[in-house]
Formats: C-alpha cells, structure tokens, sequence
C-alpha cells in the first residue's frame, strides 16, 4: 500500500471571516478520498478565538494557581492567563506543577491548549471551541468528498517533545479497534484499538514544522484502509480513566 502527504504552500496570514476552505483549493486541486490535516491555529484565527490578557478578571481561584506556580517555578505567572485557561475549561485536573485542564469538547492538555505564540494582533490564540463542528463545517464547503481532521501540538507523559494530535475530525472514523482480531500467530488481540486519527496527525505534524517555516495544511492522499464505523470518541471516559482519578487524588 502506499499513502502520499504533502504540505500545502502559499497559505497567508489568516484573518478572521478568511474562508480556508477556499485558500486551500486554490493552491492545490483535491480529489475524493483526499484527508485536509489542519493546524488549529488557522482554524482559531478564521473563527476569531484569540484574546488579551486584558479581557480577563482574575478570580481568588486564578490568583492562587498564579501564587503557587511563581513559587514552584520561581517565575512571575500571570493570574490573568490563569484565568483565561479556567475560562475555556470545563474541569481543572491539576493546578501544579503546570495548568492540566479538560477541554470543553473533550480534549485534555497543558494551559488549555492557549498559544501565546503564532499570533500577532493579541495576547492569547484560543483552540476552536468545537474542533470536529469546525471540521464538518470545512468538509461541507470542499468540493470535493474528503475528509478534515484538525490538528494540535501535545506533550506526552514520561517522554520529551511534542507531538501532533487529532483534536478534531469530520468525515473518518477516528479509530479501529482489532480486539477480537487475530495477530501473525493466531492470537487474539484483547486491548488493541489503533486511533487513525492521531496516527495522521501526527504525520502531517512532521511537514507542518514548528517554526516561522511552518506549513498550516497537509493533504493525507491514497490512504484507503477502511471506514471503520466503530468507537468515534478518542477522549477517555472518566469512569475508566485510571491516571486523571490518580493526578486528581494527588492534586487535592
């Protein structure tokens, strides 16, 4: 089997109202089956989820995270942002050493996802509010049947650097679960669900690049291992969820 990427070239600064879907068709001609891999950072900008610092009140609860952190890190926090993460948050999971919070469609990472990088025109650029309405709504506006997944950057436990992640998808099922399948030996497979979704973002992540080079948009073509209509949520139950009970019984 053989699976192309490349990276899209010519995409400008985003602005508010600037339609992706559109600067994307103009510098490459999409055909069916093709995946459009999109750094959330271009989606944010085109749908106005950036932020000052200013915009935040910070609470007694956003001024101890800012107190503790300063003491731990030994650097001055900025209560403000603080708030900022609290604010697009549905749950705080750790307070410190750093800011784990659970997103509002589901996503858990540092400081809310909140780049204060990338960005000229505000302090703070925002995740999507809801990345997979996001990617429907861009998949709806291609003219061409592709699919889209929305992109972000995580650490990972008990390994350094970052890697790209699906955060939102339209269009692909975003795992196969082989449990029940049968390995090279004859074996059956008990806990093996393979999540496509993170696996391509992270592919398209390695031509995407970090830096002011960076390319926004990635086209997955010629991927055809299946639609498989299984589990579509990536983000763990908390009522299995065995490590954020542990980092909320150690956090309080």
């Amino acid at each position: 089997m053989l699976m192309e990427l490349f990276a899209i070239d010519g995409i400008p600064d985003i602005k508010i109202g600037d339609k992706l879907s559109y600067l994307i068709e103009n510098d490459t001609e999409l055909i069916d089956g093709d995946i459009v891999i999109i750094a959330s950072t271009i989606v944010s900008k085109s749908e106005g989820r950036t932020a000052n610092l200013s915009d935040f009140n910070p609470s007694p609860y956003a001024k101890s995270i800012a107190t503790k952190l300063e003491k731990i890190t030994g650097k001055p926090k900025d209560a403000r942002f603080a708030q900022a993460i609290i604010d697009e948050s549905s749950e705080i999971i750790l307070d410190n050493p750093f800011i784990l919070s659970r997103m509002n469609f589901g996503h858990i990472c540092v400081n809310a996802g909140i780049d204060q990088s990338n960005i000229l025109s505000h302090d703070l650029l925002l995740l999507p509010s809801d990345p997979s309405k996001s990617a429907a709504q861009l998949k709806s506006q291609f003219s061409s049947n592709v699919s889209v997944i929305i992109t972000d950057t995580c650490g990972r436990p008990f390994r350094y650097g970052q890697s790209g992640v699906a955060i939102g998808w339209a269009g692909i099922s975003p795992q196969r679960d082989w449990r029940g399948k049968s390995d090279l030996y004859g074996h059956e497979l008990e806990a093996t669900i393979q999540c496509v979704v993170d696996e391509l973002a992270s592919a398209a992540n390695l031509l995407m690049g970090e830096g002011s080079g960076g390319t926004p948009v990635v086209i997955v073509r010629g991927w055809n291992f299946g639609n498989f209509q299984e589990n579509q949520n990536v983000f763990r139950n908390y009522e299995d969820d065995v490590v954020r009970k542990a980092l909320e019984r150690w956090n309080s």
